[in-house]
This record gives structure tokens, sequence and C-alpha cells, in this order.
């Protein structure tokens, strides 16, 4: 098993930043994935980036540019910058991790972007 346990959200200004971590313990070995993706209110969960073992990196359309995924695989956390936050980047950020036919979920945490 795997457990995923997010931090970093808060409330900024447009254009503002913040850098959300995401901890990963217990089984974690081999070749995976992990990636963020985000829920904003009425609407349906979507990928916002992925990094795979080797270091691919993939985005979506809205935030290139914008945000950038890392990982530190001694510590065993990935990481999202996002730069020049716009308020429909307001969501719920999840951490995600994938291995073979598995995957799991971290909790969440709350960004809100809003003048």
């Amino acid at each position: 098993q795997v457990q995923l346990v997010e931090s970093g959200g808060g409330l900024v200004q447009p254009g503002g930043s913040l850098r959300l971590s995401c901890a990963a313990s217990g089984s974690i070995f081999g070749f995976y994935t992990m990636g963020w993706y985000r829920q904003a209110p009425g609407k349906q969960r979507e990928s916002v980036a992925t990094i795979t073992s080797s270091g691919s990196t993939g985005y979506a359309d809205s935030v290139k540019g914008r945000f950038t995924i890392s990982r530190d695989n001694v510590k065993n956390t990935v990481y999202l910058q996002m730069n020049n936050l716009k308020p429909e980047d307001t969501a719920v950020y999840y951490c995600r991790f994938r291995r073979g036919t598995s995957g799991y979920w971290g909790q969440g945490t709350q960004v809100t972007v809003s003048s």
C-alpha cells in the first residue's frame, strides 16, 4: 500500500505563486508515475501534470508555461510549482501514484486564487 500526504495549499492573489508537496510512504519501489490532479466545484477531476520515474513530464494545456512538476526520489516526494496563478486554478489538488495496475490518491489540498 501507498500513502500520500499533500501540503502547501492556501489562498493567493492572481499572479501569485504556490508550491505543493506530496510525500509518499509505504510500498515505494519499482517504476511508477506520479502526478497532480485538481477538481473545482461542479467539475470533474482533471489531470494537471505527471512525471515518470525517469523524469518525463506532461502538462495540461491550461497550465503549460506556468506550472512545473518535479520529484525527489530520495525523499519520495513530488512537487508542483505554480506560478502566475489565475482564478480558474482554484480547486482541490490531489496527488496521484500509479504503478502497473495499482493507483492511489492523496486526500487533497485546497488552492484558492482570489483578489
